[in-house]
């Protein structure tokens, strides 16, 4: 057994961990889960059958990853934050043929306490704050906050909110100095 998962978690037999993730305390990861390579699943985390996680993404506690969510590289998810599969569930009715697909794209993150519904992309390096309700389709460098979520402006791969105010606008980060172009409502990095 890999030196990296705690003796209390539970890895079903057929699950996918790469080389170097760490499995803390009471996490359970079902049969053919697919994990990368570096990267950290706090206490309390489930990972569902058909839930994909890329490289070095880092699932703090008590986060449970449905099948069908895809979270690619480098994508953080804050403490207790939730995924959904079924968009209008039912105990009393079966929907696993109904699950909607859900992808976190590269570098993105969620904050503590966000919800994501299912069915949704966010894009990469997107920020989703904490407490937020994700119920559409997060742009690529968004900044989104609120229930239901809204777009408040645009967030640098380095996690500082850009100071761009209008459409057809050019910013360097103040940080790293990369530079981006907003166009057609759509950020992008030069």
């Amino acid at each position: 057994m890999n030196n990296n998962i705690h003796a209390s978690a539970i890895v079903d037999s057929g699950a996918q961990i790469g080389e170097g993730t760490k499995v803390w305390h009471f996490t359970h990861i079902c049969a053919g889960a697919k994990i990368g390579e570096r990267c950290s699943l706090g206490q309390n985390v489930f990972v569902g059958s058909s839930a994909v996680i890329g490289n070095n993404v880092k699932i703090q506690n008590n986060v449970s990853v449905y099948d069908s969510v895809t979270i690619e590289d480098d994508v953080f998810c804050g403490p207790s934050m939730v995924f959904t599969n079924v968009y209008n569930p039912r105990s009393f009715i079966v929907r696993k043929n109904e699950y909607r697909p859900t992808l976190i794209k590269r570098g993105a993150t969620i904050g503590a306490n966000a919800t994501i519904v299912c069915g949704i992309t966010i894009g990469v390096y997107a920020f989703v704050g904490a407490g937020c309700v994700v119920n559409h389709d997060v742009k690529s460098y968004a900044v989104v906050v609120g229930v239901p979520s809204r777009q408040i402006g645009w967030m640098c791969e380095c996690g500082i909110k850009l100071k761009i105010h209008k459409d057809d606008g050019v910013e360097t980060c103040e940080t790293c100095g990369l530079e981006y172009i907003v166009k057609d409502a759509e950020c992008r990095k030069i």
